[in-house]
């Protein structure tokens, strides 16, 4: 019988904690520090490779992230060593993906060739606005020029290059977001994430917002108007979405995002990295230590990793809802089934089928165009009851 993660996939997420500087809207487990011993993380990420290579023997992998925080902070050499103990340790795809996150300051900028010789072949740059006032609002380093100049670097370097917008900021109308967005199409890259702005609990903007600051933010019905608008620019531009948030070329689809989406098993290292591996047939979440001291210490030890618990299968089956409904291939049924018997209400997906909000044919199940602007209320329609 065939295991259930190989239906999605194997990937190795690599979690850099260290920025420049913290942007007000992000809670991802980033750091602001004056100097990294690059060295000792290299090695304790290689040794962290090899911890999980052995709970994972003779696995093809298929996708690598470099995350963060800002990898492109890390010295080329950082990478090579980390790839290199990949090599040793797994077998890689032929068509394997190596993804690294990069800020287009123009300083990053010039490691794009270090990387690349690393071995990264993929690229995703943070630009985030083309508009200058706004990138000072969201606490960006780097300017529309030095934007631009990145993405015409990555492009010469690398086969694949992705970036990064966020819509809905304060003060945006409709035709300001149709104006830069129709800009962003025009620099022909194969593959956008396009992110609306959320205000996240213990970031600077959450504060800001408490203490009535964080003023001219769209209300929902503008925030639906610029996703519908995104939609439609995106399709008649080439690069329709295939994920919520995500839109690519044919053929140029983030395949270490879709390992997420399609509830693969993916191994991630580094401070606070969250990862789901399938060890002796049980399906386990991890997740490191999220303070860099600390995650390095332990990695040093022997093993990163704060918490390892079983996932039983039915929160699986919720797992891979929340996750697979976010693209639009949607999940299969079958596999739902086979988590975790009567996982799936046929009169829940009748009754959303007749509001219009998803489709479902004899082995899939997905969300339709309105049903992706309530997907959070559709997902928690098809979920599990706790007694099934």
């Amino acid at each position: 019988m065939t295991e259930d993660w190989r239906f999605g996939g194997f990937g190795l997420y690599v979690h850099w904690p260290f920025c420049e500087a913290k942007c007000p809207y992000c809670d991802f487990n980033s750091h602001v520090t004056a100097f990294v011993d690059q060295g000792r993380w290299a090695r304790a990420f290689a040794s962290e490779v090899a911890r999980v290579a052995r709970q994972t023997p003779g696995r093809v992998l298929n996708s690598v992230f470099f995350g963060g925080g800002t990898p492109s902070l890390m010295a080329p050499q950082t990478v090579a060593t980390i790839l290199d103990a990949v090599r040793d340790h797994w077998i890689l795809a032929n068509d394997v993906e190596i993804t690294l996150e990069a800020n287009p300051r123009s300083v990053e900028a010039g490691r794009f060739r270090g990387f690349a010789d690393a071995g990264v072949n993929r690229v995703s740059l943070g630009i985030q606005s083309l508009r200058e006032t706004d990138l000072k609002r969201l606490g960006r380093l780097h300017d529309v020029g030095e934007a631009r100049a990145a993405f015409e670097t990555a492009r010469a370097v690398f086969d694949r290059v992705s970036f990064d917008l966020i819509y809905a900021r304060q003060g945006q109308s409709l035709q300001d977001w149709r104006e830069e967005l129709t800009e962003a199409l025009a620099m022909s890259g194969d593959h956008m994430s396009l992110y609306q702005l959320t205000i996240e609990p213990g970031t600077a903007f959450w504060d800001r917002a408490r203490a009535g600051g964080l003023r001219g933010l769209p209300d929902g019905d503008l925030g639906a108007d610029m996703y519908e608008l995104t939609q439609d620019l995106c399709d008649a531009a080439g690069l329709p979405a295939y994920e919520v948030s995500n839109h690519a070329r044919p053929g140029s689809e983030s395949r270490h995002n879709l390992i997420y989406w399609r509830y693969g098993d993916y191994a991630g290292i580094g401070p606070g990295a969250h990862g789901r591996l399938t060890v002796d047939g049980q399906k386990v979440a991890t997740v490191g230590w999220a303070a860099p001291g600390a995650w390095i210490t332990a990695a040093e030890a022997g093993d990163g990793t704060q918490t390892s618990e079983m996932i039983h299968p039915q929160d699986q089956v919720g797992e891979y809802l929340m996750m697979g409904m976010r693209v639009l291939e949607g999940v299969d049924m079958g596999r739902l089934r086979a988590l975790w018997p009567g996982s799936v209400s046929e009169e829940r997906v009748s009754q959303l089928q007749e509001l219009g909000l998803v489709w479902a044919d004899e082995r899939r199940l997905g969300v339709t165009a309105k049903g992706r602007l309530l997907l959070n209320s559709v997902v928690a329609e098809l979920m599990p009851d706790a007694d099934v």
